[in-house]
């Protein structure tokens, strides 16, 4: 038998200040579903709910969409999947597409809320690296008014209508804001006091080092891990292994010298801390498609993108 999916709201005569924009179903059909700047990720509803007294969705079969409620104020709860979770302020909630849950404002501090419901292609993608780097569906988020004004952006533009161009500029702008809650401490330039910050000094210390041949233990020493740990922990991070990691820095410095300096290929292997020019010459083609003199003839030849 076939489970019909029901929404079931609660509020009083909408909330002060309040912002709701829900994209037209043709628009999402005849255009953000199929062009291909935005098919990949876009917003079919948005809103921002201040103080929201008696606030309360309920969908026991879950929507087609993806849900981010992010909190900056107050206090409300979610429950997926029967398990109920508290939401404070500086945490955000992302919902999966047809998920079971409810979620409602506290009765004496209500939340405040930016919210959005979205869909696309790669959608399913970022509500997993959301979960993945969170617990129980609750990321904490530190608040940053550049993610507000992100956010602020979407809604004035789209309150101007669903032109082609606006439709295009919010959707990216949106993917930018979801980058934003997936890699919160790059988006405001912090180290974790965690172990992933381990690799960020780490790499670091790779480029302070880019002239030198570091071996693996050195860098594992420098990370006060063991070999085999360390790598493991890198190339979670990262996708590649340490010293796959080290030569990439070390072709990309190499690259600059190409382009804004006159030493020849030994010299630059030398710089780079490489005695051996040839293993340098195997490993720059590797990486880039080409040999370091055919790079310079690149550059150098018309319509270079220098």
């Amino acid at each position: 038998m076939k489970v019909e999916k029901t929404t079931i709201y609660r509020r009083r005569e909408g909330f002060q200040g309040q912002k709701l924009i829900v994209l037209p179903k043709k628009i999402i059909t005849n255009f953000l579903s199929i062009d291909p700047l935005t098919r990949e990720i876009y917003i079919t509803d948005i809103g921002y709910y201040p103080k929201a007294h008696f606030h309360y969705a309920e969908r026991p079969a879950g929507i087609n969409q993806h849900i981010i409620i992010y909190c900056t104020e107050g206090n409300g709860w979610v429950e997926i999947n029967k398990k109920k979770i508290t939401v404070s302020p500086s945490q955000f909630i992302a919902i999966p597409a047809n998920t079971p849950h409810r979620y409602g404002a506290d009765e004496n501090k209500p939340w405040t809320i930016y919210w959005v419901h979205f869909k696309g292609q790669a959608s399913a993608f970022f509500i997993d690296l959301i979960i993945q780097n969170s617990q129980n569906y609750k990321p904490y988020l530190s608040y940053n008014n550049e993610r507000i004004k992100l956010f602020e952006i979407i809604c004035t533009n789209l309150e101007k209508g669903y032109g082609t161009d606006i439709l295009r500029y919010v959707n990216m702008t949106f993917t930018h804001f979801l980058s934003s809650l997936v890699y919160d401490d790059m988006f405001n330039n912090k180290e974790r006091n965690n172990e992933p910050d381990i690799i960020e000094r780490t790499v670091a210390y790779m480029q302070e080092n880019i002239n030198k041949m570091l071996k693996l233990e050195d860098l594992a020493l420098f990370s006060n891990l063991s070999a085999s740990h360390f790598s493991f922990v890198f190339k979670s991070k990262t996708g590649h292994s340490p010293i796959e990691y080290f030569n990439q820095l070390k072709i990309q410095q190499a690259c600059q010298y190409i382009a804004f300096t006159t030493m020849s290929v030994k010299n630059i292997a030398l710089t780079l801390g490489i005695e051996d020019q040839y293993y340098f010459s195997r490993m720059f083609t590797k990486l880039m498609g080409s040999s370091p003199s055919e790079y310079k003839k690149k550059l150098n030849s018309p319509g270079a993108n220098l």
